[in-house]
Order: structure tokens, then C-alpha cells, then sequence
């Protein structure tokens, strides 16, 4: 009994708090209870840096930031071709992919003809980790 006597004024504290939460706006200020603050967050928008880069890149293959399933609509790219392109980065220019090493003269064929659909930024983290490409978000 003496525990919840003691629990009692903490649990009214947090009760007030919870309802004081709900009701406030969404702004930085801090809000006393007692002699305890608790933080009110503003609303902030949140991006990520896949996010940023997927926006800068738009429709195009960013050949340093892509997995291999991004060449999937490009014939005669996935998976043999596109495994090549994203194993064998980073470019600095889109022009750095026809000299690949192993490509057959058909292969840089199919390159030559597609080059307008590339483009090459610096590699993110997002979806470069550890010199590997990770998914990257794009889905079909």
C-alpha cells in the first residue's frame, strides 16, 4: 500500500502530461510539470538521403548508386551486363563504363546505344555500404 501511495503522485504527473501532449500544438517549447520537464518536438519534414538522391538522379541509372534490378527494363542488361556496370564502379563520367574490362564488342554495343539513360553522382552511403550496393528502393 505504501508503494502505490508513493507511485501515485508520479502516475498523476504523467496522466496530466499525457493530456497536455495531445492537446498542445505542435511547436519547440518545453512544458513543467512539477519540477520535471518534458520537450514538445515541433513537426519537422522528414527526408533521408536515399530520398535526396532518388530526387536528383530522376529518371535515369545512376550508374554509382544503382543495383543491378535497375537495369531490369533495359534489354539485354540484367543481370549479366548490369552486374558487370555495378560491380565494376565508381565513374566519375558516364562514358567510364565502355572501358569495363571482359566486355564483348556486343555488350558495349548495348552500352553505346543506352549512355543517354545514365548518369553518375557521387556514391551515397544510402545505397552504397561497405563498397556494396544495397537495394536501393526501386521497385516494379
Amino acid at each position: 500500500m505504501k508503494r502505490l501511495l508513493r507511485l501515485l503522485p508520479a502516475l498523476v504527473i504523467l496522466i496530466a502530461t499525457l493530456i497536455t501532449l495531445n492537446t498542445a500544438p505542435a511547436t519547440a517549447v518545453s512544458l513543467q510539470v512539477s519540477s520535471v520537464q518534458f520537450p514538445i518536438l515541433a513537426e519537422a519534414d522528414v527526408r533521408n538521403k536515399a530520398d535526396d538522391k532518388l530526387a536528383e538522379i530522376g529518371d535515369r541509372i545512376d550508374l554509382n548508386n544503382s543495383s543491378v534490378r535497375s537495369f531490369l527494363d533495359l534489354k539485354g542488361f540484367y543481370p549479366v551486363l548490369a552486374t558487370k556496370i555495378v560491380n565494376s564502379g565508381p565513374y566519375e563520367k558516364v562514358e567510364d563504363i565502355l572501358k569495363i574490362a571482359g566486355l564483348s564488342d556486343r555488350q558495349k554495343a548495348r552500352l553505346e546505344a543506352n549512355l543517354d539513360k545514365f548518369t553518375v553522382t557521387e556514391p551515397t552511403e544510402a545505397f552504397v555500404y561497405g563498397q556494396n550496393n544495397v537495394n536501393n528502393g526501386n521497385y516494379d
